[in-house]
């Protein structure tokens, strides 16, 4: 398995993590921070469909399909740090 491949696997693992966590904590949230959330929820499960079928492929041909997968996954930790901060702040 690629060094690439393992770090994808394992940044997609702890987002699905960090949404369940959350979820929990949405019944006390704003709107604005369930809508955030929401928005943010359905874009974790994007971004696994889109990984799977990239993950298997050869390494050199997929290395710019990894980097772009890699820039969504650190907007999306930004996004739930952004909905965990909003839900601290209330």
């Amino acid at each position: 398995m690629s060094e690439q491949r393992s770090a994808l696997d394992e940044v997609i693992a702890k987002l699905k993590q960090e949404r369940d966590e959350l979820q929990v904590q949405m019944h006390l949230a704003s709107m604005d921070a369930k809508d955030d959330y929401e928005r943010i929820s359905g874009k974790v499960d994007e971004l696994s469909q889109q990984y799977e079928p990239v993950k298997d492929a050869v390494e050199e041909s997929a290395e710019n399909v990894f980097a772009a997968l890699g820039l969504v996954a650190d907007e999306l930790k930004a996004g739930f740090r952004r909905v965990r901060k909003s839900i601290s702040e209330e």
